[in-house]
């Protein structure tokens, strides 16, 4: 690793962001991670593009541009340095890259970002045990509510005295003739 600093995760995690249901990263914002200029990262993807198919990478249409711009308050696009729409790149793009990008830097930065890439899957697998778990929770209670409704329901029956007249204890003579 040498003298290169760590990227914090929670700067890694800031750049991934979700379109077309994919968690994905900019090229601006990888350029950046590896210490390179978007403009190297995207020639360097162009000339291996065969590593690239639309799984590992695809650019960005005009409409998710915009969506993404309103949802991040920025209205002009030339503050962020894009005169183009952006590659988005999947993790299994990203992971290509270190292949494309042979520097000690983007080696380093790639496997911080990889490893964000996999916490975050993670995360997303407990809190999805969790969830079920809170369901399952859910509907034991439910189920429970009834039988303790069942349960009081009953108690309270032995607790009301009966409305029927009370039969004498003892043997009964029979009338005289």
């Amino acid at each position: 690793m040498g003298t290169l600093a760590i990227i914090p995760p929670e700067v890694v995690e800031s750049k991934i962001l979700f379109f077309r249901g994919k968690k994905v990263m900019l090229d601006k914002d990888l350029a950046i991670l590896y210490g390179v200029e978007t403009r190297a990262l995207n020639q360097a993807v162009k000339r291996n593009l065969k590593r690239f198919p639309p799984d590992f990478m695809f650019q960005l249409t005009k409409e998710e541009m915009k969506n993404w711009t309103s949802q991040i308050v920025i209205s002009n696009k030339e503050k962020m340095g894009l005169r183009k729409m952006p590659f988005a790149f999947t993790e299994n793009g990203v992971a290509m890259l270190s292949s494309v990008l042979n520097s000690e830097r983007a080696i380093t930065v790639n496997i911080q970002i990889m490893r964000t890439f996999t916490r975050l899957r993670e995360m997303l697998i407990t809190h999805k045990e969790l969830a079920r778990n809170l369901t399952q929770l859910e509907r034991k209670i439910e189920k429970h509510d009834g039988e303790i409704k069942l349960i009081f329901d009953a108690i309270r029956q032995l607790m009301i005295p009966s409305e029927t007249k009370k039969k004498k204890i003892g043997f009964k003579r029979e009338k005289e003739v």
